[in-house]
């Protein structure tokens, strides 16, 4: 029968990609990894899980059943610091970094629900679009969306963020839509300059795993993200975001998703801490905490 560490390792193996990844993420053996993925497609009946020597992709089965239990695991994870924070009095500051536009959304409400179970902890929240030095700046967990470069900071992989393009109805209707990846380059696109964002080239990959490089153009480009989202819906062009930025616009109906079925790679999010011999019981909590809360968010 499989046990919850399976289910945890089937978690690991499809939002890191790779067996050997998320071996590196549990702190597992690759064997251990891979013994309890078998058990696992042992017990139900069903392969979850294509394996090639560079990457695993989960089969139509396997990508439902993870849906599932993703939401499942992160109850269970909650329920278990919960039952911690009964036993624990927390307290003293915590100074957390994020970026500008994600925290209003999704941080400030899971620091507000943190409050409230610890009376005697306070907040200081520091927003920053570019990475900033976590150690000058006195900032005990970050979240940090997009990838990671070379440091030396600790980190909890959150999962990855679902990039999209998308366009306003009247753009669209005047222009017409793309059938295609490469009709991108006959129509004007939103560019944002951040060094994360893209720029003028722009990847999507198909239902196959093939990717495409296009060279975009636009007459609007800007630095900010809420910029280039309004830009969009005021019938500039073509953008692209992660999915949680335009989500209220399209349920709005001021823009539609683009391309849907060609994806662009994924942006990691994750949790960030400088290293210490002994992390204290908050910082430690609040990581727990952030992680349940921000991998089950609607984003």
């Amino acid at each position: 029968m499989a046990e919850i560490d399976d289910y945890t390792a089937l978690v690991a193996i499809i939002e890191s990609g790779s067996l050997t990844a998320a071996a590196r993420q549990l702190d597992r053996s690759l064997q251990a990894i891979s013994r309890s993925l078998l058990q696992l497609e042992r017990s139900l009946g069903v392969e979850l899980v294509q394996r090639t020597t560079r990457r695993s992709r989960p089969t139509e089965a396997g990508m439902a059943f993870y849906r599932r239990i993703k939401a499942a695991l992160a109850d269970i994870a909650l329920a278990r610091q919960e039952a911690t924070d009964q036993a624990t009095e927390l307290a003293g500051p915590l100074r957390i970094g994020s970026s500008i536009q994600f925290a209003p959304v999704h941080v400030v409400p899971a620091l507000a629900a943190f409050l409230e179970r610890h009376p005697a902890v306070e907040i200081d929240l520091a927003l920053a679009d570019p990475y900033v030095d976590l150690i000058a700046e006195r900032i005990d967990v970050a979240i940090r969306i997009g990838d990671m470069p070379d440091s030396s900071l600790m980190a909890r992989r959150l999962g990855d963020l679902r990039r999209v393009l998308y366009a306003a109805p009247g753009y669209l209707a005047a222009r017409g839509r793309p059938d295609r990846p490469h009709d991108l380059v006959t129509h004007q696109c939103v560019i944002r300059t951040d060094a994360q964002a893209g720029g003028t080239l722009w990847e999507l990959t198909d239902r196959t795993g093939a990717v495409e490089t296009i060279a975009v153009t636009g007459r609007f480009r800007s630095s900010g993200a809420a910029a280039c989202i309004a830009a969009a819906i005021e019938g500039l062009g073509i953008g692209l975001a992660p999915l949680w930025q335009v989500r209220d616009a399209l349920d709005l109906g001021l823009v539609e998703l683009v391309l849907p079925d060609h994806g662009l790679p994924p942006m990691p999010m994750h949790l960030v801490w400088p290293p210490t011999a002994k992390l204290p019981a908050r910082t430690r909590a609040i990581v727990d905490f952030l992680a349940v809360r921000l991998a089950t968010a609607r984003i």
